[in-house]
């Protein structure tokens, strides 16, 4: 018996409300789509976690969202019933746009929340053309030596983003992980990404999977 078949009733609607209410944000995420099914009362709820998270203060210091709300806030937007109430809490969206650059990534941020990842993934690569500086973005990459001279709190905005948006799949951050597991090893590292297989490199972009069955930190 699913979580949906027990909310058959008002009773048992309250019941699985409190549930998720007291729930660890692991269990939240597993709840998500049954409160929705669940209708109003369901969707309620949701909004009020995202209430209570605006109200709490929002992103961490480093800019990161839990990954419970960020899920909320992509699982109603992508009903397309809720624009407007969602705008309301979040005008620029869930996650916090902050740079040192003033570089705006609402664009950006729009591409992510609509999941269109290819595209995003291309900005993304302009975006961190533009915050490395003009010469950079006159030649539209960014050579290995700029990295560490690039704002770390544009690199936080820009993994929240990934993170948000991705459910947890995609961002700087996950990368790393995967790096630091495959033990700073280049040749173990390109193939968990399937960035690379044996000795042939994938084709960007028309060999990668654009989607969120794609292996885990494909993108950025």
């Amino acid at each position: 018996m699913t979580n949906l078949d027990i909310a058959s009733t008002d009773a048992d609607r309250a019941s699985l409300i409190e549930q998720f209410q007291s729930a660890t944000e692991k269990t939240q995420i597993k709840l998500i789509p049954t409160l929705i099914e669940a209708g109003d009362g369901g969707v309620n709820a949701l909004f009020d976690r995202l209430r209570t998270y605006k109200s709490e203060g929002g992103p961490n210091a480093l800019g990161m969202v839990p990954q419970g709300v960020a899920d909320i806030y992509q699982a109603l937007y992508n009903l397309g019933l809720y624009a407007n109430q969602l705008k309301e809490l979040f005008p620029t969206g869930i996650v916090a746009l902050n740079s040192d650059r003033n570089v705006d990534y609402q664009p950006l941020q729009q591409l992510m929340v609509t999941q269109q990842w290819l595209e995003a993934d291309k900005l993304n690569n302009l975006k961190l053309c533009e915050i490395a500086g003009s010469t950079s973005l006159a030649r539209k990459w960014i050579y290995f030596s700029e990295v560490n001279s690039l704002p770390k709190t544009d690199l936080q905005t820009i993994n929240a983003l990934w993170l948000a948006h991705s459910g947890g799949r995609f961002g700087y951050s996950v990368q790393r992980e995967i790096w630091l597991a495959s033990g700073k090893n280049w040749e173990r590292f390109w193939p968990k990404l399937k960035w690379k297989e044996g000795f042939v490199w994938t084709r960007y972009p028309g060999a990668f999977e654009w989607n969120l069955d794609s292996p885990e930190a494909t993108c950025p």
